[in-house]
């Protein structure tokens, strides 16, 4: 059990330290107001987080969605049979792959083997498993059907993961395009650039023409300031990771995302499709509307699409219709609004939002498909520009110099007429 440190005062005013075990930190404010003392601050302790990162609760690896498929795949299919819960886990830990993995399954089934609720020891990874996750897994355990929760909820993991992997494989190569373009041009503006300079300036070029100078100093710039060069993307990358983890920062970014041209519109189709998915799996889960939106609302991956669904909750709990908010934040098309609409008044709001994510996870391969057709010979003739513009930098003073070596030819001829 958790250890809480706190500090409180008595019913004489004199200020109280202490540490006090707990379930959670409401239980053990619960304690302390008991026995007459008033609450100033309450926070876990230091010495139980470094024994929760040892038991598993941070450790180094990642768990793919994929992992958590095939746990909630293999979980259902044993719950199903009969099987008990902490029979499953110690088989599910017995059987994972993943070593971190492997390492929290294991104390999830010392925390039901002590009597917690599947659920409630899941709330100790955060990182790991979703409000979606542990939503779902609570609506199966007050229902009865926690095999059916499962099944849906590795249902919706396999179709996120699928979403996810269409758009990464459609980026993929563009992605490498780029990356090759721009070592390209590092290459010839730090290594056969300057060669060529050298040249021209034996031959007696003086005066460049602009765009080679522009280029020359570049090139300088690269070969003897490199590294401040990686400092500055180093400091940019680093000044805009924590410029977006604020607030103002990223609702900024998410917005962009769904206003740039051509990806805007796929950012926006793949949100509102995980945004269907989510909400339309919860519902038919057995879970409220109101703490299915509230969860949604941390699923969405878009701080815009987020406060328009909270707005949606806080709309519904004062008496109106799911469309109408959403239909008022003119982030819905008119046919999502009206598909809901439909569904909530005849009462099958579950399957309609299925419906449209199935619809808008076949628009977003539809326009991946397009993108990438269009993309292809948009980035070769980019890189072609590139190098280019590059190797006609380098071919202008050749004009300068063989004017220079037409020039005398001339005169000598016209003086000789």
């Amino acid at each position: 059990m958790p250890v809480f440190a706190y500090t409180v005062r008595d019913q004489s005013g004199a200020v109280r330290q202490g540490k006090l075990e707990g379930e959670n930190d409401q239980a053990v404010a619960r304690k302390l107001r008991e026995q007459g003392y008033q609450v100033q601050s309450l926070k876990k302790s230091r010495a139980d987080k470094k024994a929760g990162a040892q038991k598993g609760g941070f450790s180094f690896g990642r768990i793919k969605a994929t992992d958590l498929s095939v746990f909630c795949r293999q979980f259902s299919t044993m719950v199903d049979a009969g099987v008990s819960l902490v029979r499953c886990l110690n088989v599910l830990q017995e059987q994972s792959t993943n070593p971190k993995l492997k390492r929290i399954i294991a104390d999830i089934q010392s925390e039901v083997e002590a009597g917690q609720t599947l659920s409630r020891a899941m709330q100790k990874y955060p990182r790991v498993f979703s409000n979606l996750f542990i939503g779902l897994v609570r609506a199966g355990e007050v229902g009865g059907v926690l095999e059916e929760s499962l099944q849906r909820l590795s249902h919706f993991l396999e179709k996120d993961v699928e979403l996810r992997r269409k758009v990464k494989s459609a980026m993929t190569y563009p992605t490498i395009v780029l990356l090759v373009a721009v070592a390209i041009v590092i290459g010839l503006v730090t290594f056969i650039l300057p060669k060529f300079m050298q040249l021209f300036k034996d031959l007696g070029v003086k005066d460049f023409p602009a765009l080679t100078t522009y280029l020359m100093n570049f090139s300088n710039f690269l070969t003897g300031y490199w590294y401040i060069a990686i400092c500055i993307v180093i400091g940019f990358t680093v000044a805009f990771k924590m410029f977006t983890r604020t607030k103002f920062g990223r609702r900024l970014y998410d917005r962009f995302k769904l206003k740039v041209p051509v990806f805007g519109k796929l950012n926006h189709k793949v949100a509102l499709a995980r945004f269907s998915r989510t909400l339309g799996t919860l519902l038919v889960s057995g879970v409220p509307i109101l703490q299915a939106l509230e969860t949604v609302a941390g699923t969405v991956d878009n701080e815009i699409l987020s406060d328009a669904v909270l707005e949606c909750r806080a709309r519904i709990r004062e008496g109106d219709r799911i469309g109408v908010p959403l239909q008022k934040s003119k982030l819905f098309p008119p046919m999502v609004v009206q598909m809901i609409s439909i569904g909530e008044e005849s009462g099958a709001l579950d399957q309609m939002l299925t419906k449209v994510a199935e619809f808008y996870e076949q628009e977003v391969d539809a326009m991946l498909d397009a993108l990438t057709s269009i993309i292809e010979p948009v980035l070769i003739v980019l890189l072609g520009g590139m190098v280019g513009f590059i190797v006609l930098a380098m071919m202008l003073p050749l004009v300068s110099i063989i004017e220079n070596l037409s020039g005398p030819k001339s005169d000598s001829d016209s003086s000789s007429d």
